[in-house]
Parts: structure tokens; C-alpha cells; sequence
């Protein structure tokens, strides 16, 4: 019987591993619902990731495996075993194909970044150069660094302060130039995350968007560090002192998903989360107007009336139909 040759075995071997690790890579089950325009970016790069990642563990298991059956020790045999000083072409081999897949796999996570709005935030066109002399930098709880020019320049050459660049995901390259639909002011503290929605003055523990809006979320914190982390968005930005950051998203899906703080800031971090409720357009409008009423400041006005107030035949008029009385009656009760 002829022995079948090694490339052919090899080559088959390769097809199984392929097939194998690009299912796998479909279907590992890893990551929870996408919820977000920006998560099948993400999840398509996490997919390939583990697909690579599966077929180098079937290789190197497989011929581990192989080795250890071929090249076992036989019974009766006290030889040494071959031996081997180095393979040039295989050193060649296994630096090479690495250093292909990391060069690979960093320029597509690049791209995916560029897709998602990761250069837009920190991009050249945001960010305002000040002429001032005098540059000044602080941070909560620490003191002023100053560094001041020798000349005195007229206040005329004084430009106005410079905004501060944020950091984070923007807008992607189809919405730079364009304004979000919806604005909301985060503010991460010890142990709670504050929104506040500054086009209609209503403030909420709950993160509240419309799905296929265009959300951008600011970020801060007053304290220390935090991080702000949607899994089902795949998007996570620090809440860091002093320096703005922010989140810039579409939310796909309505639903209700967890808020969560990634970054240890205390004794109570675990307990640091909210939530972010995605309404149908309708509904959001609905929740916006109920809360702007609620949270004004006369709510005597805005969400009760004082039964004291109200003249006998309107305090009744709400119950008339039930209670089976007609008007003539309430107007003789009110006589």
C-alpha cells in the first residue's frame, strides 16, 4: 500500500483547521446582544481575533499531539534520541507568519477605530490654538502650573481661552461636521453616574436615548478616575478629572442594558452602575416631557392641585359619571 505523502496530509489538516476556526469564530457566543451602530464593527474584529486565535491553538495542540505519538519512546529502546542543532527556515516560518498577523490585525483595528469615530473626538479641526501668554493647567486638588512669556503683549493679541480637545469616540467619517441629535452630560462621581439632558433642563440616575438617534454623551468626573461602560454598545470611555471625554453613538435595539464602572475607584466600585433604558422615539418624548414637568420648580403647579382650591362641583366633576350624577345635581350642590 503507498503511503500517502505529508504535503497531503498537511493540506487537509489545513482545510480542517480553517473550516474549524471559522466557525468557531461565528459562533463562539462570547459577546452579548449588539445594541449600537458601533458593536458589529467591534464584534466583527473580536470575530476574526478568535478565529486566529483558534487556529493556532488547533496547530500547536495538534502537533504537540502528533509528536508525542510519533516520536513516544519505544519499549526496550535506551537510545538518545536525535539530535537537532536548529531549523533556519522554520525560525523564518514561525517569526515571520506572527509578525504578519499583529501588522494585519493592528491596521484593521485602526480602521475599525476611523469607522466607530475614534479620530474625529481628538481631530485637528477641534481643536482651538489660544495666542495667550500665559497657559495655565490644573487638575482638582492640585496646584497651578503657569508658564509665563518675558513680553507683555498688547490685550488686543490676547485670543479668547482655547476649548479643551476631547477625547474619545466622535462622530463617524459619514456625521463629522453634523451635530448630535442628542446631547447629555455625564458625570461619573463616588459611586453613581449623573445625567443630565442641558436642552431641557431635566436630570436623571438612568441614562435615557432614543434608538437611531445620534447620541453624544460628555463626560467627567468630579473625583477620581472612572470608567463608563455599555457592554451591549461595545463602547467604553474614562470619566477622568479635569479632562473632557466623550461618547458619540446610535443606539439600534430598545432595551434596557447595564451601566457599568471598569475602572476602580473605591471601596463601593462594584456597586458603581445605572442603566441605559433605549425608548422608541415616541416613548422618549413621552419620558422627556413627563420629567421636565416633574422637575420644575413650582410642582404645586406642575404635577398637583390642592383639592382645597377647587370648588365643590369640580372637585366631583371627575367622579360625576361614576357616582351617576348629572350636572343639575352639581349645580344645585354647588347652590
Amino acid at each position: 500500500m503507498q503511503q500517502i505523502p505529508v504535503s497531503l496530509w498537511t493540506l487537509v489538516a489545513g482545510i480542517l483547521v480553517t473550516i474549524v476556526s471559522i466557525w468557531v469564530g461565528q459562533n463562539h457566543g462570547l459577546l452579548p446582544i449588539q445594541a449600537s451602530q458601533q458593536a458589529p464593527l467591534v464584534d466583527g474584529f473580536f470575530n476574526i481575533m478568535v478565529s486566529i486565535a483558534t487556529a493556532l491553538f488547533l496547530v500547536v495542540e495538534g502537533t504537540i499531539l502528533i509528536f508525542l505519538v510519533k516520536f513516544r519512546r519505544r519499549r526496550g529502546d535506551d537510545t538518545d534520541g536525535v539530535h537537532v542543532e536548529g531549523n533556519f527556515p522554520l525560525e523564518i516560518f514561525w517569526t515571520a507568519i506572527p509578525s504578519i498577523i499583529v501588522l494585519c490585525l493592528g491596521i484593521y483595528s485602526v480602521d475599525v477605530f476611523n469607522r466607530m469615530g475614534g479620530f474625529e473626538a481628538g481631530s485637528p479641526h477641534n481643536m482651538a490654538h489660544s495666542h495667550s501668554p500665559t497657559h495655565v493647567a490644573q487638575m482638582p486638588g492640585s496646584a497651578i502650573a503657569a508658564t509665563l512669556s518675558d513680553a507683555s503683549p498688547d490685550e488686543s493679541e490676547i485670543a479668547a481661552p482655547a476649548e479643551t480637545p476631547k477625547i474619545g469616540i466622535g462622530a463617524t467619517p459619514k456625521e463629522q461636521g453634523k451635530s448630535a441629535d442628542l446631547v447629555v452630560n455625564v458625570t461619573g462621581m463616588q459611586f453613581a453616574w449623573l445625567f443630565d439632558y442641558p436642552e431641557s433642563g431635566v436630570n436623571a440616575g438612568e441614562l435615557h436615548v432614543p434608538v437611531g438617534a445620534d447620541v453624544q454623551l460628555n463626560i467627567s468626573a468630579t473625583d477620581v478616575i472612572h470608567s463608563f461602560w455599555v457592554p451591549q454598545f461595545r463602547l467604553k470611555q474614562d470619566a477622568i478629572p479635569g479632562i473632557p471625554t466623550q461618547l458619540r453613538f446610535v443606539a439600534t435595539k430598545p432595551g434596557t442594558y447595564p451601566v457599568v464602572c471598569t475602572e476602580l475607584c473605591g471601596g463601593y466600585h462594584g456597586s458603581m452602575r445605572s442603566q441605559v433604558i433605549v425608548h422608541t422615539p415616541e416613548e422618549f418624548e413621552s419620558w422627556l416631557s413627563e420629567n421636565r414637568i416633574a422637575q420644575q420648580q413650582d410642582l404645586k403647579q406642575a404635577v398637583a392641585v390642592n383639592p382645597a382650591d377647587l370648588s365643590t362641583s369640580k372637585f366631583l366633576a371627575p367622579h360625576a359619571q361614576e357616582m351617576g350624577v348629572t350636572s343639575a345635581t352639581l349645580a344645585q350642590i354647588q347652590k
